[in-house]
C-alpha cells in the first residue's frame, strides 16, 4: 500500500509548520501500526519476534545480550520475546559445546517457514526507512528529535529500550 506523504510547509506560521510537523508523525505512527498488523496477521508474532526470529536465523547459536544489541532493546525485554518464542516452540535454547554456561538461540521447526512467508521488511518500516537515510539527515533528525523529547511535559524514558510494536 503506497504511503501519502504529508505536505510540507514552505511558508507560513509557526502554528502552520507545527500540525504539518504533527500529521508527518501520524503517518510515521500509523504506518509503522499497520505493518506490524500486517505481521499479526499474516505470521501470528508481534512485529518485535519477527525481527528476533530472523536475527537468530541469521546468526544460529546467537545469545540474547548480543540479540538485544542488534534490536537495540533493554535485555530483560529481549529475554521475554525469547521466553514467549520458545513457550510456542518457535526457538530453542542451546547450551554451548565448548561452555556450557553460555546459551545460544537456535530457530525452532516451522519458525523458518514462517519467516519465509512473512511480509517485509522484518525489522520494521521505520528502521528500514531510517538506515536508508543519508548521514547527515540523520544527524539532524537526530537533534531535532533529542530537542522535541527536551520539551515533553512527560517522557517515559524506559520506552526507549522496547520495539516499537510492544509500546
Amino acid at each position: 500500500m503506497p504511503i501519502v506523504h504529508a505536505p510540507l510547509v514552505v511558508a507560513g506560521d509557526h502554528d502552520d509548520l507545527s500540525l504539518a510537523v504533527l500529521r508527518q508523525f501520524r503517518v510515521i505512527f500509523g504506518s509503522v501500526r499497520q505493518h506490524f498488523r500486517e505481521i499479526e496477521q499474516q505470521c501470528g508474532v508481534s512485529g518485535s519476534q519477527l525481527w528476533l526470529l530472523h536475527e537468530i536465523a541469521r546468526t544460529p547459536g546467537i545469545g540474547v545480550s548480543a540479540l538485544a544489541q542488534r534490536l537495540s532493546i533493554h535485555q530483560s525485554t529481549c529475554s521475554q520475546l525469547v521466553d514467549k518464542l520458545e513457550v510456542r516452540g518457535l526457538v530453542r535454547k542451546e547450551r554451548g559445546r565448548e561452555d556450557q554456561r553460555r546459551v545460544g538461540l537456535a530457530l525452532a521447526e516451522g519458525a523458518e517457514t514462517m519467516l519465509a512467508a512473512a511480509p517485509g521488511p522484518v525489522e520494521g518500516v521505520l528502521p528500514e526507512a531510517l538506515e536508508g537515510l543519508p548521514e547527515d539527515i540523520l544527524r539532524q533528525l537526530n537533534g531535532g528529535l533529542a530537542q522535541l523529547i527536551e520539551r515533553l511535559a512527560r517522557r517515559d524514558e524506559p520506552s526507549a529500550g522496547r520495539h516499537l510494536s510492544e509500546l
